[in-house]
C-alpha cells in the first residue's frame, strides 16, 4: 500500500528540506519580514521554524499577547527559495521564502493551519492550498483505517485511490505546471501520515514514475538554480532514483576512427526558442553531439548535468551540442531550455525522429568536424568523453 518511512526515506526527507545553515535574526544582510495576527492564542508562544539540511530549526519564537500580533525578521536565503514553518504546538503553518519579501498571514487558534490566509507571496499560496490537501488526504486515509464495518482489501482500495488521485493532481497542478517554484518542490516531498506512521507520497527510490517528477523539479531546479545547495541534493536524489529503478543498457564502445562513416548526416533545420531556424550543417567544422531529447524525461535532469559539464570544458575547442526535444508541451520546453548555452531546438510533427529512426528517446549522435556521423547511442557514460576528446 505503502512504504514506511525508515532510515532510508527519513534521509531522502531530510534531503528534500535541506537547505542552508541557520540564520539569526541579529545577522546583518537581505531580511525577510513575516507578520500578522494570530488570534485566540493569548500567552502562546509562536515559533519560527527553518527546514534545514539538519533537520527543522527554530529561528525566532514571541509570546502572543491578546491582539494576537507578530512580526519576524529573519536574514533570507537568496540562493534559492527556502521554506520556513509558524507553530503553536502541533499546529503548524507552512511557507517558502524567494527573496526579501514581506509575508502577513492571519490565522485563528485552534483550527490555525487550516483556516489561515497568507498574503506577499504566490508559492506561499500555493503551498497553503496543497496544505490543506494534505490535511484532508490524511483524515480520509485514517477514517478508512479505522472503519471497521470495511474489509482490508477495500480499505486498502480505497486508500490507494484517494493516493492516486491526490499525485495526479499534485502532477499536473504543481509538479508539471511549474517545476521551478517552491510548491513544486514541497509537493514532490509530500509526507503523508496514517495510522502506521509517517510515509513519502513519492517514493524516488523505488518508483520510476516518481523518479520522474523528482527529476522534472531537479531539471528545473538546476537551469533556475544551479549552484543552490537544494538543487544538488534533489538532483542527486533523482540521480539515485534512475539508478535504482533503471533497466540496464548497453554501455557506448570506443570509437574505431579507420570505420568512421563516410557519408555525411542527413541535415535537419528545427526552430529554437526565439523561432529562428537552425541547421545542424550550420556546425561544419565543429565537433558536434546532436542530442533527440525528452526534457520530462526521468534522466533528463542527469544528463543536462552531464551535457553542461562537456560543453564547458570543451566548447572552447570546438565542441557544439545541438539538442532536439520532442516535449509535446512547448511551454514546458521553452522554460527548461532558456538558461541552456548550447543550441535548442523543437520538433512537433516527429520527421527528424523518423529520419534518424530514433526509436527510444534519449538518442545521441556524435558527429565530426566533416559533418560526418561517427558514433550512435542512448548512454551517455563510459566512453563519450574520450570520444570527443578523440574527434576535437
Amino acid at each position: 500500500m505503502h512504504i514506511q518511512m525508515g532510515k532510508d526515506m527519513k534521509k531522502i526527507f531530510a534531503i528534500c528540506m535541506a537547505g542552508a545553515l541557520m540564520w539569526t535574526s541579529c545577522e546583518r544582510g537581505p531580511k525577510f519580514r513575516m507578520e500578522g495576527t494570530i488570534e485566540g492564542a493569548e500567552d502562546s508562544v509562536l515559533y519560527l521554524t527553518q527546514s534545514t539540511q539538519d533537520g527543522v530549526q527554530r529561528l525566532d519564537s514571541v509570546r502572543l499577547k491578546k491582539d494576537g500580533q507578530f512580526a519576524f525578521e529573519v536574514r533570507a536565503t537568496t540562493e534559492s527559495p527556502d521554506f520556513y514553518a509558524l507553530q503553536i504546538g502541533g499546529h503548524i503553518i507552512n511557507f517558502a521564502v524567494d527573496s526579501t519579501e514581506s509575508i502577513r498571514v492571519s490565522a485563528q487558534l485552534p483550527t490555525m493551519e487550516r483556516n489561515y490566509t497568507i498574503e506577499g507571496n504566490e508559492s506561499s499560496r500555493r503551498i497553503r492550498d496543497i496544505s490543506l490537501m494534505q490535511q484532508e488526504v490524511q483524515a480520509r486515509i485514517i477514517a478508512f483505517e479505522r472503519n471497521e464495518d470495511m474489509l482490508p482489501g477495500d480499505q486498502r482500495d480505497s486508500i490507494e485511490s484517494v493516493l492516486t488521485a491526490y499525485k495526479e493532481r499534485l502532477k499536473q497542478d504543481y509538479i508539471y505546471a511549474d517545476p521551478a517554484s517552491a510548491a513544486a518542490y514541497y509537493a514532490v516531498c509530500q509526507v503523508i501520515t496514517d495510522l502506521g506512521g509517517p510515509f513519502m507520497l513519492f517514493n524516488p527510490l523505488a518508483d520510476r514514475n516518481d523518479v520522474k517528477c523528482y527529476a522534472t523539479v531537479a531539471n528545473a531546479w538546476d537551469n533556475a538554480y544551479h549552484d543552490a545547495l537544494r538543487t544538488q541534493q534533489i538532483c542527486n536524489l533523482a540521480i539515485k532514483g534512475m539508478d535504482n529503478t533503471a533497466a540496464p543498457r548497453q554501455k557506448v564502445l570506443d570509437v574505431d576512427e579507420s570505420k568512421v562513416s563516410e557519408t555525411g548526416i542527413i541535415d535537419i533545420t528545427l526552430p529554437d526558442i526565439d523561432s529562428k531556424m537552425r541547421s545542424i550543417t550550420d556546425l561544419k567544422g565543429k565537433v558536434v553531439l546532436m542530442d533527440f531529447t525528452l526534457y520530462g524525461a526521468a534522466e533528463s535532469a542527469e544528463r543536462t548535468r552531464l551535457l553542461r559539464s562537456l560543453y564547458e570544458k570543451y566548447h572552447g575547442q570546438g565542441f557544439e551540442i545541438y539538442q532536439i526535444s520532442s516535449d509535446q508541451d512547448i511551454h514546458f520546453w521553452k522554460f527548461s531550455v532558456e538558461k541552456l548555452p548550447w543550441v535548442c531546438v523543437h520538433e512537433t510533427d516527429g520527421t527528424a525522429t523518423h529520419i534518424y529512426n530514433i526509436t527510444e528517446l534519449p538518442t545521441f549522435f556524435l558527429i565530426n568536424r566533416e559533418n560526418e556521423i561517427v558514433l550512435r547511442s542512448d548512454f551517455m557514460e563510459g566512453s563519450l568523453e574520450d570520444n570527443i576528446l578523440k574527434l576535437l
